[in-house]
């Protein structure tokens, strides 16, 4: 069974950049979809960034479109998501999830079955 482990999270100030890595352990990722989503308190998972299985593709939500960039080291089965510019509302739970489809599907959270247990990002202003 494949898990997915996040870390990079912390306490930040506003203007600085984070990098969240999502690993897989026992398994590989390299035929996955996957993305990062967020929860911020009081509020729903909402999509942030996805990525094909290759890397040739991508998605961003608007809010983070231009400061955030996802990308995958499959020889690492690692997911990065590098976010600069950061803003006080980006302080949320990251997830990472993957989608069992070999291609990207979209940013709809039912095609993610597998999630990792997240990591707390919070900026501050």
């Amino acid at each position: 069974q494949v898990q997915l482990v996040e870390s990079g999270g912390g306490l930040v100030q506003a203007g600085v950049s984070l990098r969240l890595s999502c690993a897989a352990s026992r398994g590989t990722l390299s035929t996955n979809a996957m993305a990062w989503f967020r929860q911020a308190p009081g509020k729903e998972r909402e999509f942030v960034a996805g990525i094909s299985p290759s890397g040739g593709s991508t998605e961003y939500a608007d809010s983070v479109k231009g400061r955030f960039t996802i990308s995958r080291d499959n020889a690492k089965n690692t997911v990065y998501l590098v976010m600069n510019s950061l803003k006080p509302e980006d302080t949320a739970v990251y997830f990472c999830g993957a989608d069992p489809s070999r291609y990207y599907r979209g940013h709809y959270p039912w095609y993610f079955e597998l999630w990792g247990q997240g990591t707390q990002v919070t900026v501050s202003s």
